[in-house]
């Protein structure tokens, strides 16, 4: 297992450009928006339809599973893009859509890394058939594994037909993050774990998630700063010295990506290179 993990690791970071920063401006990578609903309220985010913010929760448009496989092959056509993604602009995993996609794209391009991105919160119901559909990679934002931490950073979550909110919503969501990672690393997939680093919240906190990360499977972290939005609009952004510090505590436990441009659902092209990084509003009408 543990060999079969290694090979599938090494794989993935040979073309994953955010897995891997020495490619991080030599490959491509393409998020299509297909999954606007989300599940869970985090207190910094703001998911909106725009076309001027650089950040994740944003997009220029809603696809549909059959444009977004279209959009595919578009961008696959004009450059070297090897991985494709669902970031959002909700929940990969709140939204049926998803699963339509990657057992479309499947189909149409199996040979394409698929990756996306998720809270968790039904990463342990939809891990099995991640695997079935060809999931190479699953990235989980997990911000706090101490739900006294983690009632501060979400407002509530919706599970199973049911609003939960307070500490009650916080162990149902940290259990199943947990649980998810656990279970997508069971089925071969690389798993990720982005945690968003909150000044005065979680910043010392950090480190508790990438030693329970690791036990549970995770391959690799990346510590993100906090964009004060929402709730969150009157914390500080973590300066650098602080990411640093969390980045290199981190890595004594598990390898950290240092190269996230947090970049938006609906990007595409090379993250690293300004020029050749692009998204849906960057892109003429007739192209989707």
């Amino acid at each position: 297992m543990a060999e079969h993990k290694g090979s599938r690791f090494a794989h993935i970071t040979k073309a994953h450009p955010c897995f891997n920063e020495k490619i991080h401006d030599k490959v491509g990578r393409a998020h299509v928006p297909v999954a606007p609903k989300c599940n869970i309220f985090c207190n910094f985010c703001t998911r909106d339809i725009n076309n001027e913010e650089d950040r994740p929760g944003v997009a220029s448009c809603v696809m549909s599973p059959d444009d977004a496989v279209k959009h595919v092959k578009e961008v696959t056509a004009e450059g070297p893009i090897s991985v494709v993604g669902v970031a959002g602009p909700g929940d990969s995993l709140a939204n049926e859509e998803t699963l339509e996609f990657f057992e479309k794209l499947s189909k149409e391009d199996p040979d394409l890394i698929k990756c996306m991105s998720t809270n968790g919160l039904l990463l342990p119901k939809y891990a099995d058939k991640l695997a079935e559909l060809g999931v190479n990679s699953v990235t989980v934002t997990i911000n706090a594994i101490d739900p006294d931490i983690a009632v501060d950073i979400y407002s509530f979550i919706k599970y199973e037909g049911k609003i939960y909110k307070d500490y009650d919503a916080v162990e149902i969501l940290i259990k199943n993050q947990l649980e998810g990672v656990e279970k997508a690393a069971a089925n071969g997939m690389v798993v990720k774990v982005n945690s968003v680093l909150i000044p005065g919240l979680n910043d010392e906190h950090i480190v508790e998630i990438a030693k329970e990360v690791k036990k549970r499977g995770a391959s690799l972290m990346n510590v993100l700063p906090l964009i004060p939005l929402a709730k969150m609009k009157h914390y500080s952004r973590p300066d650098c010295s602080m990411m640093e510090s969390v980045r290199e505590q981190v890595e004594e436990i598990i390898p950290v990506f240092r190269a996230c441009t947090q970049c938006r659902a609906d990007a595409y092209g090379i993250p690293g290179k300004k020029s050749e990084d692009r998204h849906l509003g960057m892109t003429p009408q007739s192209h989707y």
